[in-house]
């Protein structure tokens, strides 16, 4: 079993930045496509950006394109989610998520992703 670890949320005003990371402890997460996923309470969970496993290649939410930014570090091991201008309506539990499928156009289908962390909280206010 992929255990996957969320770490850096935390309380932001808005217009601030915050970033998040993904890993899974003493593994390479290169082999994986990484989706980040948000649930705000009463809210289906959303998909907000993903990495390829290949090429590079990254999607985003139209919500956050041009704010946020996902990127893997030099080593593989980490997946990182840069938010910058953030807006109250960022505020959510975040979640990193891994499948061994293929980058897709359909990338932010929760049910797609085999691997869950426990997800890490963004709140957005003043």
């Amino acid at each position: 079993q992929l255990q996957l670890v969320e770490s850096g949320g935390g309380l932001v005003q808005p217009g601030g930045s915050l970033r998040l990371s993904c890993a899974a402890p003493g593994l390479f997460l290169d082999y994986y496509v990484i989706g980040w996923f948000r649930q705000a309470p009463g809210k289906e969970r959303e998909g907000v950006s993903c990495i390829s496993n290949s090429d590079g290649t990254t999607g985003y939410a139209d919500s956050v394109k041009g704010r946020f930014t996902i990127s893997r570090d030099a080593a593989k091991k980490t997946v990182s989610l840069q938010m910058n201008s953030l807006k109250p309506d960022d505020s959510a539990v975040y979640y990193c998520a891994a499948t061994a499928v293929p980058y897709g156009r359909r990338w932010y289908l929760a049910a797609l992703y085999d691997y869950w962390g426990q997800g890490t909280q963004v709140t957005v206010s003043s």
